[in-house]
């Protein structure tokens, strides 16, 4: 299961890294990234997680590509 989410935070990274990606999306990221490595009830954590995922691939600055990677990133979230 650890291995899992580390890999998720591995994509999240990479998107939180990448220039294209506005400012306000890779600061909502980062924010996922901690609430993932906090101590916690892990469904808790994934609903939150899940929830702020939709509202980045809502985002309308955000590129295709970008929308594509972060629906990849609910689908893992979603298999736990």
């Amino acid at each position: 299961m650890a291995e899992r989410i580390e890999k998720i935070i591995d994509s999240l990274s990479e998107v939180q890294q990448d220039p294209t990606v506005p400012k306000n999306v890779r600061d909502k990221i980062a924010d996922i990234i901690n609430t993932l490595r906090k101590d916690g009830e892990l469904s808790i954590k994934i609903h939150k997680v899940l929830n702020e995922l939709d509202e980045i691939a809502g985002d309308i600055n955000l590129q295709p590509y970008t929308r594509t990677l972060v629906w990849n990133i609910v689908s893992e979230l979603e298999k736990i």
